[in-house]
């Protein structure tokens, strides 16, 4: 298979205005996308986008490439990531188009595809969107232009789609829920998702202005969620990322509650249900402890490289349901065909119910190893700072050293100029030692 110039593990993105996210290019992309899919069936696209000042501006380019080759736009307007993929395929949309770059700062952005079945597109289908790009761009007859129209009741539709993923005989009757959606796309969505529930909820995050979009808050900043459910003596806290498809708690003693832990409470659950259907995929990145707990309950655990693309590869290869990322992405196949931070919280929350228990005690389920992650930022000289043969050298020393009590991974981030380093071990001295110490020598090395 052809490499891709342009598509990354999660689509394409980077910095506004420079390199890729730029009106010029996003036209033409909108164009290319239109080129390739344009006579395969309803010839119309979705477009949703997160709550970037930027968004504006590169929706407008995207549907000016796409009515140039003639493809219908429904335009969502701000929506989380898993709503428009749910969306595309309620709507037998041909495509739907998300821009968003989740987690990272306002000024960046990206964009990334999902096809009519509500996965991401297929590898065949981005290299032919990047040939197509090649091409001088054109422009069909006026008679044959796409026309854009606004989804007007896409945020209920989608609402309804999120409490239908919860049990219909549960209430959140008497709880207190604290939401923190990042001041992203799902703002005027989670909050609503369980006042309906019957929660009482306290927002944080729900104040977009096109600049705060995870700035101190949500999945990746938790201290304000922590806070506020201190604050408020709440039962728990909901921690989004900007576009929604990634989620980390916090329980009603204050502590965090990530997505290895989220994983293991929902597979578990299933597995009381008779609807696990199979094991569990997680990463490289994924909790030793998981993984022994799992096994401890005789649940099949594999992983796959980091990334929920790859996630999702193996789930479908191995026919389960059930996976994720320790950074708050979770799939289930039986609610969900991405990610999906509000519907991954929910069945958080029909565990506790169903259990009569508090998160903190539901979560008592397995001892994580400590882990301790730094990213490392590099310059592409065309050097590779993992080929190093001094980065070499200290991860074999970290590796017999900690033997079978340890694992190191070392690995380029596929959405920012950075190399990660992770190292977990059976002690939080020896996780923070390895980690820094091989940390060092990438950086010597870059």
């Amino acid at each position: 298979m052809s490499k891709r110039q342009y598509f990354g593990t999660d689509g394409i993105r980077g910095k506004v205005g420079h390199s890729v996210i730029n009106p010029e290019f996003v036209t033409k992309l909108g164009w290319a996308a239109g080129k390739v899919l344009a006579g395969t069936g309803t010839n119309k696209v979705l477009i949703g986008k997160d709550t970037r000042i930027s968004g504006y501006m590169l929706e407008s380019a995207l549907e000016a490439g796409l009515s140039a080759a003639g493809i219908n736009i429904g335009l969502l307007g701000p929506m989380p990531t898993p709503a428009i993929a749910y969306l595309t395929k309620t709507f037998r949309s041909e495509a739907g188009i998300v821009i968003s770059a989740s987690h990272n700062p306002y000024y960046d952005n990206g964009i990334k595809f999902f096809s009519r079945t509500g996965h991401k597109l297929d590898d065949q289908i981005e290299l032919a969107i990047e040939q197509q790009m090649l091409a001088p761009m054109t422009c069909v007859d006026s008679d044959k232009l796409g026309k854009a129209s606004r989804i007007n009741d896409a945020a209920g539709r989608y609402i309804e789609y999120c409490k239908g993923t919860f049990p219909s005989d549960l209430s959140l009757s008497g709880m207190k829920i604290v939401v923190d959606c990042a001041h992203g796309a799902t703002y005027h969505i989670a909050p609503n998702v369980l006042s309906e529930l019957g929660a009482k909820v306290i927002e944080i995050g729900t104040d977009p202005d096109g600049l705060n979009i995870n700035h101190k808050v949500g999945a990746t900043s938790l201290k304000a969620t922590v806070q506020a459910v201190k604050k408020h003596g709440a039962d728990l806290g909901f921690a989004l990322d900007g576009d929604g498809d990634r989620i980390m708690m916090v329980d009603e003693k204050g502590n965090v509650v990530d997505g290895d832990q989220i994983i293991f409470i929902i597979a578990r659950q299933a597995l009381r249900s008779g609807k696990l259907n199979g094991g569990v995929v997680g990463t490289k990145m994924s909790n030793l402890g998981m993984e022994v707990a799992l096994e401890q309950l005789g649940i099949p655990f594999e992983r796959a490289d980091v990334g929920d693309r790859y996630v999702m590869e193996l789930l479908v290869k191995k026919g389960w349901c059930i996976g994720g990322e320790n950074s708050g992405h979770v799939l289930n196949l039986n609610y969900a065909s991405t990610g999906d931070g509000i519907v991954a919280g929910l069945q958080v929350l029909s565990a506790m119910l169903k259990a009569n228990m508090s998160l903190s005690a539901l979560n008592s389920g397995f001892s994580k190893f400590p882990q301790r992650l730094i990213n490392v930022k590099f310059e592409d000289k065309g050097v590779d700072p993992l080929q190093s043969d001094a980065v070499k050298k200290v991860v074999k020393e970290a590796e017999t050293a900690m033997g079978d009590n340890g694992r190191v991974l070392l690995r380029k981030s596929g959405t920012e100029p950075l190399i990660r380093v992770m190292v977990e071990a059976k002690t939080e001295q020896d996780s923070d030692l390895w980690a820094q110490n091989i940390a060092d020598v990438v950086k010597k090395a870059d």
